[in-house]
């Protein structure tokens, strides 16, 4: 699949003219720019900063994935990588000037987290804060009551015991694994909700099963 190519152009400079090629022209005053393998490129903080356009949903999603915080923990890779932006830059990129859609930026830099590893997991977070549902954990690790690990779960309320985990297409040789994890999480006591495509397809069910979970 092709994707679309943005050039800007700082200030009043020629637009670049090309096939294929969407031309903008950026502001000097609220652009900054990064060196990348010796390509100019906006910063990340500027390039979501752009994006006003989109949904508060997907601002969210690409805002936790450009701040996620890398930390340690069993089984964690890459503990301590740098984060691609913070939600500080963030912040400050939506206040240097004017922006396209800045009452969603405003709203979605507010709801970013640094501890979401997958665009799922962002979008699940962001529908149950959005249905007055508390916010949960983000990849929460779980032991037992002897200190033994059991896993990481992807969004949990660990007061209630509630692990929610979204299923993607499961490769197999991760199945069994997630088969042994999810039996041993229940069999501590942890109510384990499995959100699969179809049913993140369908938020209001989604919640509702949530919203059961907690209540019970």
């Amino acid at each position: 699949m092709e994707l679309p190519v943005h050039v800007a152009t700082l200030g009043r400079g020629t637009l670049v003219r090309a096939n294929g090629v969407t031309a903008h022209r950026a502001n000097p005053l609220n652009t900054r720019i990064a060196n990348r393998d010796g390509i100019r490129l906006a910063s990340t903080a500027t390039a979501w900063a752009q994006l006003g356009a989109w949904s508060v949903l997907d601002l969210v999603a690409l805002g936790d994935f450009f701040c996620r915080v890398w930390r340690s923990g069993p089984g964690r890779r890459d503990v301590g990588r740098r984060p691609l932006a913070t939600v500080d830059e963030l912040r400050a990129a939506i206040s240097a000037g004017r922006r396209t859609g800045i009452a969603r930026l405003r709203e979605a830099v507010e709801l970013i987290r640094e501890d979401s590893w997958s665009p799922r997991e962002s979008m699940i977070r962001f529908h149950l804060i959005a249905a007055g549902l508390p916010e949960p954990s983000l990849n929460h690790d779980v032991y037992d009551s002897s200190g033994r690990f059991l896993g990481c779960v992807d969004l949990a309320y660990p007061e209630q015991k509630i692990a929610i985990e979204y299923q993607s297409v499961l490769h197999h040789s991760r199945y069994a694994a997630d088969v042994e994890r999810i039996a041993a999480l229940r069999a501590a006591g942890w109510v384990v909700i499995e959100i699969t495509s179809d049913l993140f397809a369908r938020p209001d069910v989604m919640i509702d099963r949530v919203r059961r979970a907690l209540r019970a």
